[in-house]
């Protein structure tokens, strides 16, 4: 990972959510860098001492990695989140493996930043609340779904996914790299992606593949992407576009957030 002092420093959703008092907390403490695909942001039962925020079209995955080499994807995470010790104050062991899908610029903060930030604001512990919580149902969702739909509905849905993330119908994603993130053979992905080809929905390339009808995509794919999304509306104020693409996080300003629902319970009784 390189970074370089002076260089632009691009968006993220999450922080840009942020009301500009709250983000003047966080800013002088951002570190730009470059992360290459491939590279291991945290690996499992290391510290996680920094919190990373995927920028523009970086996308990070959450990877279950087993004995015999095999593994799956529990949660995708570009622009509209972060990566690390995000709820708890950091420093704790990594239950899964942090791994670069799609390369490019991040914005890293020292986990215990994070942590003085949120005791100064209730808003900003308010908003990475919230995004915990979002972070969780995709993350159960995703178990939900890998236990109970085909290959094919399960195939389409991390394709919505990513396409939510990186905003444009070209996926420049190998046949290895979604065989890897699904948990299947390569030679059993091939297979399901002609058959979603046959039927118009993408269009299979060399290291990438095109999204060819969004509509028809959403209406083959499983219940599990639309559940997840409108968890993020709901939860998080995402600002979806016409075509599906994430474009910003509101924070929903009117909810009580967990201090003054904290509050409510502490009352004695009349």
């Amino acid at each position: 990972m390189a970074s370089g002092p002076g260089m632009p420093v691009p968006g993220n959703l999450l922080l840009d959510g942020l009301r500009p008092e709250d983000r003047a907390l966080l800013d002088p403490h951002l570190e730009f860098a470059l992360c290459r695909r491939g590279e291991t942001l945290f690996a499992v039962g290391t510290s996680v001492t920094t919190i990373a925020f995927p920028c523009d079209q970086t996308v990070v995955s959450l990877m279950i990695v087993m004995r015999d080499g095999r593994s799956a994807e529990t949660a995708t995470i570009g622009r509209e989140g972060a990566v690390g010790g995000v709820v708890s104050s950091g420093f704790l062991p990594a239950s899964t493996h942090a791994v670069v899908q799609l390369g490019g610029p991040v914005l890293r903060l020292d986990a215990a930043r994070l942590q003085e930030a949120k005791w100064r604001s209730p808003a900003l512990r308010n908003l990475f609340t919230r995004y915990g919580d979002c972070l969780l149902a995709q993350v159960l969702q995703s178990v939900a779904c890998n236990a109970l739909h085909p290959i094919e509905a399960r195939c389409l849905r991390w394709l919505l996914t990513l396409q939510d993330r990186i905003g444009t119908e070209v996926l420049p994603v190998t046949q290895e790299l979604l065989a890897a993130m699904l948990g299947v053979q390569r030679t059993y992905l091939t297979r399901i992606l002609r058959t979603l080809q046959r039927q118009g929905l993408i269009e299979v390339g060399r290291g990438r593949i095109v999204m060819r009808s969004r509509v028809a995509a959403e209406a083959a794919a499983c219940e599990c992407h639309g559940v997840v999304r409108h968890h993020y509306e709901t939860v998080l104020g995402a600002i979806y576009g016409t075509d599906g693409v994430l474009l910003a996080v509101d924070p929903p300003g009117h909810r009580p957030g967990p201090e003054s629902l904290l509050a409510l319970t502490d009352r004695e009784p009349a």
